[in-house]
């Protein structure tokens, strides 16, 4: 009997060993789990360390690159699975209210290629509003805790999933259709008049840029040394007209033969020319540098709207489904949004610390700033470089008032606001607009004709916004337009 108890004794230690070892080791293994995640999407930085407008991009793009794959998985996977004579209606309990749910709102009965196209939409609509409901939600968390762009982001990703996952349960009506869908062309409206802007100012700063570098040269390197910048404004000026005329040729001859493409063509080249003379002859504050830009981009955008123009005889690349132009479509669609996304959250779209560096100083800074040394091109000032480099002491003065500034925190909201109207803008881009109509496929996704008039329109706000800021300095002589 003792030893019966012996031996039940030592198979429970051993066990409790056993079991104390394999619960070590797996709380080791969820430790360097969660450590190796966190290191990948967690924290970069300290909490004492302010956080720049832009904190947190690179994750928060990565969600909104998760957000459209997720998209086009919902339009062109599981959407047409979502259809009375289906799969899903044959899934047991759940699977009539999953066909209703992606159904409803979508009152073409009598149509069943336009019920799908309707339910394409709205699985974009569930992604987009999950990135959008996200955004926002972070955007305000922002606002009242300014480190919460580069907080907790494992959880941030699996909130947006569990977002993403309850939206296939939903009703399309009235949550996506009309509500989400109003909501969204409201957002991408106010981003397309935004993404104009930008344009014009990147085409601007850019010509600015590079003249400031040739004034650089010159004062760096001697006489005639900035030559070799004005050069490459001038080489730079010829490929992109250069590039731009062929762009029109090439759009007469694939394009061309259809009244609407035509016309979109025509205006483009005759808008193009405008600008052009018109910064040439008139315009104090336009340069040939910028000109050639923005004929590049309403070039680039014409031909993307008739790209997507749905009438076959006028779009002799529609219909292509062969294996390689779906996977081209998809990688195009994804990196156009992708790129949207990343580039228009910099730090200088989303009013970062540099552009309040940039801000002009009030009376009372300007003694304090003419005995600090600056970087960069300082022109027509002759106390340059004469001043007194500040101490180390100093230096570390600033450094600690500009972590403990609290109105440095004040910008990491944007980045969120940012993103939250891309999400929008994809939505729209992906659904041409919310309309249903028969449009492109998985091969060119955005294909429609609400698409290809926004893009048009886009192009015609573009250059018109360009053209009045050659003109609006001739036309009101006493503002200041700098």
């Amino acid at each position: 009997k003792t030893k019966k108890i012996f031996i039940s004794y030592t198979i429970d230690t051993m066990s409790g060993l056993i079991t104390a070892a394999i619960s070590g080791i797996a709380w080791c293994f969820c430790t360097a789990s969660a450590s190796l995640c966190s290191s990948w999407c967690g924290n970069d930085k300290p909490s004492t360390i302010p956080p720049s407008a832009s904190s947190g991009r690179k994750r928060s793009v990565l969600l909104l690159t998760l957000s459209v794959v997720v998209a086009l998985i919902f339009q062109y996977a599981v959407a047409p699975q979502m259809q009375p004579d289906q799969t899903a209606a044959n899934a047991p309990k759940i699977g009539e209210y999953l066909v209703n749910a992606w159904t409803d709102g979508c009152a073409y009965e009598n149509n069943p290629d336009l019920v799908q196209v309707c339910s394409g939409n709205s699985g974009v609509y569930r992604a987009s509003s999950a990135a959008f409901a996200f955004f926002c939600i972070f955007g305000v968390a922002a606002k009242c805790r300014p480190t919460a762009n580069r907080e907790a982001w494992p959880a941030k990703y699996v909130l947006f999933l569990f977002l993403c996952i309850g939206s296939v349960f939903i009703s399309n009506d009235p949550l996506f259709i009309p509500i989400y869908l109003n909501v969204a062309r409201t957002g991408s409206a106010i981003f397309t008049l935004f993404q104009q802007l930008i344009l014009v100012d990147i085409a601007f700063n850019w010509n600015e840029s590079w003249l400031a570098k040739a004034d650089q040269a010159e004062i760096d390197e001697g006489a005639g040394k900035g030559r070799k910048w004005l050069a490459a404004i001038l080489a730079s000026c010829a490929i992109l007209y250069i590039g731009s005329i062929a762009g029109i040729i090439i759009m007469y001859v694939v394009f061309g033969g259809c009244s609407t493409n035509d016309a979109f063509i025509s205006i483009t080249l005759v808008m193009s020319v405008i600008c052009t003379v018109v910064q040439l002859t008139k315009s104090e504050t336009g340069s040939l540098l910028t000109s050639a830009f923005m004929t590049m981009y309403a070039t680039y955008l014409c031909g993307t709207a008739v790209s997507k123009n749905p009438n076959s005889q006028c779009n002799p690349k529609l219909g292509e489904t062969s294996t390689g132009t779906i996977i081209i479509g998809l990688l195009l669609a994804a990196m156009s949004l992708l790129w949207t996304g990343w580039s228009y959250t910099a730090d200088k779209r989303v009013g970062g610390r540099q552009e309040e560096a940039a801000a002009a100083p009030s009376e009372g800074d300007e003694e304090k700033i003419a005995t600090t040394k600056v970087g960069g091109v300082v022109l027509n000032n002759d106390t340059y470089g004469a001043a007194d480099v500040p101490t180390a002491e100093s230096t570390n003065e600033d450094d600690h008032d500009a972590v403990s500034d609290p109105s440095s925190f004040n910008n990491s909201w944007k980045l969120n606001a940012i993103l939250a109207l891309v999400s929008c803008w994809y939505a729209m881009a992906l659904t041409g607009w919310g309309t249903v109509e028969k449009r492109g496929n998985i091969a060119n996704p955005d294909v429609g004709e609400v698409s290809m008039w926004m893009l048009i329109v886009s192009q015609w706000i573009a250059m018109l916004l360009y053209l009045w800021t050659l003109i609006a300095p001739l036309m009101c002589p006493h503002r200041d337009f700098s």
